[in-house]
């Protein structure tokens, strides 16, 4: 059996915890640039408040209702995710962090204690712990437990933990579910599905097994079993290797200034070193793109992109930092606003997968000892003193950072944020 735990409106929560005058109020968390609602809490939700939608355009009936309204804290919310997770490890003997507020659990073993049981003191310790409210799901493959999740959160009678254990109640739960919202099912196999009568996931579950792996291959195959609880997908206690790497912002304001964009371009080089460092990879192939807003006039807009390969498969800060201002100078065009810009790296792989160095004049790692002791103690110094503390000159300009008029303090992750506790 598996469970699904899925934090509710994650980033509401998150403001939440730290703030309890906004229980039972209108809530919501925009997107970069404080531009579309990207969390809603259910108060937010009853009031039409679409997701994606541009704050902009619903600007009178968030002042109407008296919506809190939060610019993105990321920083908070990957740290309570991280708390979150570690809680649910402690409870589970395998645990795969699907996404920033979902984590599957392996809950084999747990009948015998009985599995309801379990989950509710599942989310009674995260609650406890964290503050943040969480929904669970369980079945016997990881698409029911998403299903299964999808109830709970709607339905109030499970009280947040929903338990698909038979096939009947696997089935009623399936016919109650649109195609379209069946994990692994994408748009254009819903539009095929629909065309062909299957608008259920109970249609899905009951269609022909060869019909299905024709015209939705193997993934179409095995959303199918999963659906009638033959599990195919089994945990991923470790997570593979990221293919690529990317730090990416629309700006506050347009940037025309070339030394400007360079050092956002800079800044976001090292963000992806650093990752890089994270995954315990190196690179060998760099993409820098930079472009205007999409609704520019067609005569000022611009899209530019360029991929390098790295003289050597590198994770060092400088190297890359390096290549990117390169690539920058000859893809900037004067002239233009931009609007946008970002960084990739791709061609990762570990130390001891990555190729010896083509070249006749350095020796085989030769370059990498000193730069990875440089690296470390780069990291060493941000890590304690915070990021930013150590960076290379070109990454300074702050006028092109995003707008976030509504941010709310950093709690868990800067020391001026703590929020002090007074006998």
């Amino acid at each position: 059996m598996f469970a699904l735990v899925d934090c509710n409106n994650f980033y509401v929560s998150c403001e939440r915890v730290f703030d309890p005058s906004l229980n039972g109020r209108p809530v919501v968390v925009l997107s970069n640039n404080d531009g579309c609602f990207i969390a809603r809490s259910n108060e937010a939700k009853a009031l039409g408040l679409p997701m994606g939608g541009p704050a902009f355009r619903f600007r009178d009936i968030l002042r109407k209702h008296r919506v809190a309204v939060y610019s993105a804290n990321f920083p908070l919310y990957g740290d309570m995710s991280s708390r979150v997770m570690n809680i649910l490890a402690e409870l589970a003997p395998g645990i795969e962090a699907y996404s920033i507020d979902e984590a599957f659990l392996d809950l084999s073993g747990f009948r015998l204690i009985g599995l309801v049981g379990h989950c509710r003191a599942v989310r009674q310790a995260v609650r406890r712990s964290t503050g943040i409210p969480v929904s669970v799901g369980i079945g016997p493959s990881k698409t029911l437990a998403k299903l299964a999740n999808r109830i709970a959160k709607k339905k109030p009678e499970f009280d947040g933990v929903c338990l698909l254990e038979d096939e009947a109640a696997a089935r009623e739960a399936m016919a109650t579910m649109a195609v379209g919202e069946v994990w692994g099912i994408g748009r254009r196999h819903k539009e095929f599905l629909d065309r062909n009568g299957i608008r259920t996931a109970l249609d899905l579950a009951d269609a022909p097994e060869g019909w299905v792996r024709r015209h939705l291959h193997i993934t179409g195959a095995r959303v199918q079993a999963e659906l009638n609880g033959r599990s195919c997908l089994p945990l991923e206690l470790v997570r593979s290797r990221k293919q690529s790497i990317c730090t990416s912002r629309s700006f506050g304001s347009a940037v025309t200034d070339r030394e400007e964009l360079g050092q956002a371009v800079a800044h976001f080089a090292t963000k992806c070193a650093l990752k890089l460092r994270g995954e315990k990879g190196v690179a060998s192939l760099l993409t820098v793109f930079a472009c205007t807003s999409p609704f520019e006039e067609p005569a000022t807009r611009y899209w530019a992109t360029r991929t390098v390969s790295l003289p050597l498969p590198t994770q060092d800060t400088l190297a890359v930092v390096k290549a990117a201002e390169t690539v920058l100078e000859e893809i900037f065009r004067p002239g233009f606003r931009y609007k946008k810009a970002g960084v990739i790296l791709s061609g990762i792989s570990s130390h001891v997968e990555a190729p010896p160095p083509l070249t006749l004049f350095v020796e085989e790692n030769a370059p990498c000892e000193p730069s990875t002791r440089l690296m470390a103690a780069l990291d060493a110094v941000n890590s304690r003193y915070g990021q930013g503390t150590l960076r290379v000159a070109s990454d300074t300009a702050e006028s092109w950072k995003q707008q976030q008029e509504h941010l709310s303090p950093h709690y868990t992750t800067d020391w001026d944020d703590i929020i002090p506790i007074r006998p």
